[in-house]
């Protein structure tokens, strides 16, 4: 038989092996955006196997790491368990919805979810006789095609870019036709909530009552802004933050795939920083292998990483917090100046002691280990939670708040920082109010013994019961005044009211004697303002030396009131302990102010 050399031997070449889902990926993403130009032609070599093939071409353009470790089934995709277990029930029952909403915070899976589903719903397995799976097998020309992103009948829009209702009318137009190749068309819509008002009524009636053919993928981060009428007709699904513990084993496999070095701490730090996000967290990650020393073998370390992202160093935290405890003034604002020289943003370090006292605050309540990336960090908050009690961790915690939103909002936030963490230094002095609140209890229970007698003659005019007579004249006296204040003789009733004491008062006659030194003879002022009230000729005159005892005028005797009620206040056995607890406190009684204003006197209220 003759063999024509052109032509290459069939016999001798095996079977190749197929490209795991990675590479299928990562050949769509060139499909989509352009690879690298291609080097001339080389002598054709054996092919390596898909298992030996290194993670990255030397001649494709670098990725980052979070397009590069998209999940590619649903066993990589982490912290969604309890989606992936309802989606794999309804694929086996066959109870397969015809709209489907992935909601969530960004970075935890929902347009890699929708593709994966989008893979579950159109697999036909590696013999092409295979149904939909929870497990699609990743060879199958559906499988490879959706993970090149070629795929005819899985269409992905972005409702960010293609708002309108035109865009939506398109769709409707499409959907009346079948699928081409595949079991289900799929249009997958991210950030769908970007859609128009009008964009989502045209949609409704199609997605109430789609084609049998036809499967709708939803992704947003903001599912509150969709209409009601759109949520009542997706099968909707809550994407979860992904545990930190998850993330920190997740980064060290990504470090380990890329030949990279992680310390456990510097994965927590990034863990914490992603803030749930898978996506986040692998940025971050891409970053700190970047800003790795490469003196130290290209090692991602805990210290790089807090440099990296202006955090504050953990110690040192706790020796601002040490100092704050202390009342060492000048040490704590020595800490602050020493994190800020570092790079370490007031904010930051504000926030880093509010979950230093959380995290303290939490070991107490739990009496268990505090959760820290080191032992000796545990130890330190350990000991902080025995020494600190529930009361004080609370007010640390209110104080630090209220900084925080000072040290925010603050036109230079260094000296809000000092200034708030100098108001928690002090507030550290004062007594803890439950056990004021049993001091004063106990002071009310065995009252301090009762300080000296005062003035003799002021008590005895204060405790001196007035005579019946007496009260009636200056009942009848405050009331004359009364009435010419009615009157509208407001100047001649201020002074009679001041400085005027009463000697006698009767039908047409006052005797008085005056309350000051004021040069002014009163009495021509009085005749007047009387003959005006009463119509009558008033007799006013000045008292004699021995005329009699004058009362107190109505200034003074609103003085003497006051100081009455605040003798009795302050001889009450609870008053007593206040005061006693609080030497500089005063008294304060809002309903006395126009005797305050009356008399002149001490302004206690």
């Amino acid at each position: 038989m003759c063999v024509n050399e052109s032509e290459p031997d069939l016999s001798d070449i095996s079977e190749e092996a197929a490209p795991t889902a990675r590479e299928l990926e990562a050949a769509g993403q060139n499909n989509m955006f352009g690879a690298a130009p291609e080097a001339a032609p080389a002598p054709e070599a054996p092919r390596t196997p898909a298992k030996e093939m290194p993670a990255t071409d030397a001649a494709q353009p670098y990725r980052v790491l979070a397009r590069k470790y998209r999940p590619q089934t649903f066993s990589e995709l982490i912290g969604q368990e309890p989606m992936v277990r309802t989606l794999a029930n309804a694929i086996e029952r066959d109870r397969l919805a015809h709209a489907f909403l992935m909601t969530g915070v960004r970075g935890v899976g929902k347009t890699s979810t929708a593709r994966l589903i989008a893979k579950a719903l159109n697999c036909v397995g590696p013999n092409d006789e295979g149904g939909p799976t929870i497990d699609p097998c990743g060879v199958c020309e559906p499988c490879r095609a959706i993970a090149e992103g070629r795929h005819i009948d899985v269409i992905e829009m972005d409702a960010a870019s293609h708002t309108g209702v035109d865009d939506v009318r398109e769709i409707i137009e499409q959907v009346r036709y079948a699928a081409v190749s595949a079991r289900y068309k799929i249009y997958i819509i991210d950030e769908v909530h970007m859609l128009s008002r009008n964009a989502f009524n045209a949609l409704l009636k199609t997605l109430e009552e789609p084609p049998a053919h036809v499967k709708f993928l939803f992704a947003t981060t903001e599912v509150e802004k969709l209409p009601v009428t759109v949520l009542s007709r997706t099968q909707r699904f809550d994407l979860r933050r992904i545990p930190a513990e998850l993330l920190v084993d997740h980064f060290a496999k990504v470090s380990r795939a890329e030949g990279v070095e992680a310390e456990e701490e510097a994965l927590r730090i990034i863990a914490a920083a992603s803030e749930g996000s898978a996506r986040d967290g692998l940025s971050i990650l891409d970053q700190a292998i970047a800003h790795a020393d490469m003196e130290e073998g290209g090692a991602v370390t805990a210290v790089r990483v807090r440099d990296m992202l202006g955090l504050a160093d953990k110690s040192a935290q706790r020796r601002v917090l040490a100092h704050m405890l202390e009342g060492d003034a000048a040490a704590l604002l020595e800490a602050v100046d020493e994190q800020y020289a570092l790079g370490v943003e007031p904010l930051a370090l504000m926030r880093a002691l509010m979950d230093l006292v959380h995290r303290i605050t939490v070991a107490q309540i739990a009496s268990g280990e505090p959760d820290a990336p080191s032992e000796d960090e545990r130890a330190a908050l350990a000991d902080l939670a025995a020494r600190l009690g529930a009361g004080e961790l609370h007010r640390l915690w209110q104080l630090l708040l209220k900084g925080y939103d000072e040290v925010r909002s603050a036109p230079d936030p260094l000296v809000s920082l000092q200034m708030a963490l100098l108001r928690v230094l002090h507030a550290t002095d004062l007594p803890d109010p439950g056990a004021l609140a049993k001091r004063i209890e106990d002071l009310a229970a065995n009252p301090p013994p009762a300080p000296g007698s005062a003035d003799p003659a002021l008590s005895a005019t204060v405790t001196k019961p007035a005579s019946p007579a007496s009260a009636d004249t200056m009942d009848e006296w405050r009331a004359l005044v009364d009435r010419l204040d009615d009157a509208g003789q407001l100047r001649v009733a201020q002074m009679m009211r001041d400085r005027i004491r009463v000697v006698e008062l009767a039908p047409e006659r006052l005797v008085y004697e005056p309350a000051d030194d004021f040069g002014e003879d009163p009495a021509p002022d009085i005749r007047d303002a009387l003959f005006k009230l009463s119509g009558k000729r008033w007799q006013v005159e000045r008292a004699s030396d021995a005329a009699g005892t004058a009362h107190p005028s109505l200034r003074e005797q609103a003085g003497i009131e006051a100081k009455a009620r605040e003798d009795r206040l302050r001889a009450h056995p609870l008053i007593k302990a206040t005061l006693a607890a609080f030497p500089d406190a005063e008294l304060i009684d809002p309903a006395d102010k126009v005797a305050r204003a009356n008399a002149g006197g001490r302004n206690w209220n």
